[in-house]
């Protein structure tokens, strides 16, 4: 078995565990920024074995200049987006808000 048969390449920038939804960065931003093992990763999502998430790594490895300035994009990304949703709060959102705001004067 090749290593890159542990993954589909949807994209240049979006490589997913085969057979799952699971992106290579889920698994790597467990491993480089939580400093998690591989087992706990592979017990934390029940789609990825084990044997995946040490193709991951050793994948990450192998290409690290490319995926690290992948995995930074896809960080960027997240931060913008959870900026937006603090900037511009669903109605449901501003509406829950409002009732644990309520709840806590009580």
């Amino acid at each position: 078995m090749q290593l890159e048969d542990f993954f589909d390449f949807l994209a240049e920038d979006d490589i997913r565990l085969k057979g799952t939804r699971i992106g290579i960065e889920t698994i790597l931003y467990d491993y480089i920024y939580r400093a998690r093992t591989a087992e706990e990763i592979a017990d934390t999502y029940p789609n990825a074995s084990l044997a995946a998430v040490y193709a991951t790594i050793l994948y990450y490895l192998s290409n690290q200049d490319a995926i690290t300035q992948d995995l930074e994009t896809w960080l960027e990304w997240g931060h913008q987006q959870r900026q937006q949703q603090r900037e511009n709060p669903t109605s449901a959102l501003v509406r829950v808000r409002q009732m644990i705001s309520e709840r806590q004067q009580a």
